[in-house]
């Protein structure tokens, strides 16, 4: 889990996501020192990012070609 860069408070994951979409930081529970998130190695996870959002693009792109109708309605989970 990630860790204060000031004061090693250890981030609860709650925290660590709301720091995530944090244009200016957030501050450490523990010590007020504001952080941000690092660049530096996430270099994989960005990629998937990117490897997700394509993937979700294609599917509601195809979604008119892949879907079948029924003249019943049907429960969607079953």
């Amino acid at each position: 889990m990630a860790c204060c860069n000031h004061c090693n408070y250890k981030w609860n994951a709650k925290n660590v996501w709301l720091l995530g979409f944090s244009k200016k930081g957030k501050k450490c529970p523990k010590c007020h020192t504001r952080q941000f998130i690092s660049f530096k190695g996430a270099g994989p996870l960005m990629g998937l990012g990117y490897l997700s959002g394509i993937v979700a693009i294609s599917l509601i792109g195809l979604f008119p070609f892949i879907v079948k109708l029924t003249d019943k309605e049907e429960h969607r989970w079953k």
